[in-house]
């Protein structure tokens, strides 16, 4: 397994798929080894992540990891946690905002990878993207209401998949109308990572 395992992460990280639709050169940014036990479903790296090739190494990523209750050395084991976005590189800049995920890349290599993390106990699906395909099933329209059904996901699917919104501060108008989140989903949130990451 160890050879398979790094033999598809070379492959990832010399992928350029997404370079025909874009004028950015190509840099897959991940994080992921076969013991990790967390796993991180984001969207697509910013220019700031593209950038510096460090998974969440933003804002976003300073929240996220209060969201978790975790510090830095601990997001940043990989032996512990995986971070796997639905693309691995900078999907460009969009009307507002960043681009959506290119599909290609979760196309190609998700289930790949995937299949070579068998001890993921707990899914962080973060963002309606990760969210249609780690919950496959779901049937809310949005993700206000994905996020508010959360206690359903964490009771009915395996590994234990627990969506939330992205943590960028674009959000911030989100957070302030929908301040449940917080009080309720983080708490959980953080107890789960603590009880997974504890137990390994």
């Amino acid at each position: 397994m160890p050879n398979t395992f790094n033999l598809l992460i070379k492959q990832v990280k010399s992928c350029t798929l997404c370079q025909t639709f874009s004028a950015i050169e190509a840099n897959p940014v991940l994080q992921v080894s076969p013991s990790a036990k967390v796993l991180i479903a984001g969207q697509a790296p910013g220019i700031k992540v593209h950038q510096s090739g460090i998974p969440f190494d933003d804002k976003s990523g300073e929240r996220l990891r209060a969201w978790l209750g975790v510090s830095p050395d601990i997001f940043y084991n990989k032996a512990h946690i995986a971070i796997l976005p639905m693309a691995f590189c900078y999907p460009g800049k969009g009307a507002s905002g960043d681009l959506p995920p290119r599909p290609e890349c979760a196309d190609k290599w998700r289930k790949q990878i995937l299949s070579q993390l068998p001890n993921i106990e707990l899914v962080i699906a973060i963002g309606s993207y990760a969210q249609d395909w780690h919950l496959p099933n779901k049937t809310e329209k949005t993700l206000t209401d994905t996020v508010k059904n959360w206690q359903y996901y964490v009771n009915n699917t395996t590994p234990t998949t627990l969506p939330i919104p992205h943590p960028s501060p674009r959000n911030n108008i989100w957070l302030k109308r929908n301040d449940w989140f917080e009080k309720d989903v983080i708490p959980t949130l953080q107890l789960r990572v603590s009880k997974v990451l504890a137990a390994h």
